[in-house]
């Protein structure tokens, strides 16, 4: 499976971002380009993943974006996994946006 760093991440230029955290967890806080589709959505809303681009995947802490991750591979997207996920992401000093933000 592929994977990147929160740093590396932060530096690419407009990435397509997918939070697979639930919903609460998505508002408390998450990278500013993520678009949240939760992990128990993800089969049910997999024609909403762009194909043709690579897709990042980020949770909390790496465990579900790397399920997401290897489940969508298998579909021929492009999925790379986020290191540490929202949790590196925070840690680093990273900003963080919130629901409306």
């Amino acid at each position: 499976m592929n994977s990147i760093d929160t740093h590396t991440l932060s530096e690419l230029e407009d990435p397509t971002l997918i939070d697979v955290r639930e919903v609460v967890e998505y508002i408390s806080g998450h990278a500013p380009v993520a678009v949240n589709l939760p992990l128990s959505e993800l089969v049910a809303r997999v024609a909403e993943v762009p194909r043709g681009d690579t897709v990042y995947l980020i949770c909390e802490s790496g465990g579900r974006s790397a399920q997401a991750a290897e489940w969508l591979a298998a579909q021929g997207i492009d999925a790379v996994n986020v290191i540490g996920g929202t949790s590196a992401w925070r840690a680093a000093g990273l900003p963080l946006a919130t629901e409306g933000n």
